[in-house]
């Protein structure tokens, strides 16, 4: 079998899965695993891949994801006679999903159980954990110029209301809403997560923040992007981290500027 992944996420889903070795085409932005990943050639980036070249490397399965890629990438690859699988997980359910979808769809489905069955198992336990625990209130921001967050239909935002977490944009229309330093200070979160993907959030732009919302510098925290927006075999990791990140607000203990 040869694939073509233009997800980052899923390049490292298929490795997990058993199949890195079919990887015939992937991402710039593909990073993991080091350093297999590295062997793998390169069709431009997951907003502008070069369909020639993938059309060229005759791929059995494109695998690409509906946020990351754009729908006439898809088209165009799909209009070339491409076999092409897109997904789209909002929440830990629908990644377990996915996960079996696309292990089925690379003929591993037992690969594929093993890590969809953890990430039930995994939320299931942190859902029990959370019962009867105060909620904490965050914001988790994904952009500077300007200051973004993200509502309750992101994945990250999902992970961290399963540990108990209470999203201060999650009404907000916008998936990935605009705002103030002042309306983040009206909002009023006990946690602050600046990830460090898309945006390379770095704790000067913590101090900068506190000092713009007069919010305690304690409460700001820099968070590892890929385990809160890697949907795919990263997933369990990302349901316990999401855990630990909520409990270090709801112990009182972020005294630290950055949690990895």
């Amino acid at each position: 079998m040869r694939i073509v992944s233009l997800c980052p996420s899923l390049t490292e889903l298929v490795f997990d899965l058993g199949r890195g070795a079919d990887l015939v085409g992937a991402t710039d932005w593909c990073v993991h695993p080091k350093p297999a990943v590295d062997a793998i050639e390169k069709v431009g980036g997951t907003k502008d891949p070069r369909i020639s070249r993938i059309v060229e490397l005759a791929p059995d399965l494109v695998l690409l994801n509906e946020e990351e890629n754009r729908r006439e990438d898809a088209e165009a690859l799909a209009a070339a006679g491409l076999r092409c699988y897109a997904s789209f997980p909002r929440d830990v359910a629908g990644t377990a999903a996915m996960v079996r979808s696309i292990a089925a769809a690379v003929e591993r489905p037992e690969q594929g159980e093993r890590i969809a069955a953890e990430i039930e198992r995994r939320a299931e336990r942190v859902r029990r954990d959370r019962a009867g625990r105060p909620p904490i209130r965050f914001a988790y921001l994904i952009w500077r110029k300007p200051w973004m967050s993200c509502n309750r239909d992101t994945f990250a935002s999902e992970l961290l209301c399963l540990a108990g977490g209470v999203n201060v944009f999650a009404h907000v229309p916008v998936r990935y809403p605009e705002f103030t330093p002042p309306e983040l200070a009206r909002a009023e979160p006990q946690l602050v997560l600046l990830c460090t993907e898309p945006f390379p959030f770095t704790d000067k732009h913590s101090d900068e923040l506190a000092r713009e919302t007069g919010l305690p510098r304690e409460h700001f925290v820099i968070a590892d992007g890929e385990y809160l927006s890697w949907h795919g075999s990263r997933t369990p990791d990302g349901i316990d981290y999401a855990e630990r990140l909520i409990g270090l607000a709801r112990n009182g203990i972020s005294r630290t500027t950055s949690y990895g």
